[in-house]
This record gives C-alpha cells, structure tokens and sequence, in this order.
C-alpha cells in the first residue's frame, strides 16, 4: 500500500494498518503525538482501531516542549 506520510509518499507491505502498526513499523516513539489520518484528528485511544488504507494522507507530528 502507498500512503502520504508528513507529506511524502511511502509504501508499506499489506493493504491496511492501524495507527499503532505505523508508529511501531516507522519506530515513532515519542511520548507526545498528534496524529491526523486525512485531515481527521485521531485519539490516543483510538490508535488500535483507526485503520489507515491505501491513498490515505496521515501525519505525525511529535510536540516538543521547553522554556
């Protein structure tokens, strides 16, 4: 499958993953995230359940806070 990944395109074996699938496959492991599958805001508790598909547009941004 080939999605838009923070605005580039990448190919990933299957047809669909969820959320949690795409951090742990690109290894995103930074505590604070906000993720948007197609302009959609997704939930924490959503990440099992959210299944990302061919053609979808899905970013990951992490939040970095300081002072």
């Amino acid at each position: 499958m080939r999605i838009n990944l923070n605005n580039r395109y990448e190919e990933f074996e299957g047809e669909q993953m969820t959320i949690t699938d795409l951090l742990r496959i690109k290894n995103f492991s930074f505590r604070l995230l906000v993720i948007k599958v197609n302009g959609r805001l997704v939930r924490r508790e959503e990440y099992d359940m959210t299944v990302i598909r061919d053609g979808d547009r899905v970013a990951v941004v992490h939040l970095v806070s300081g002072g």
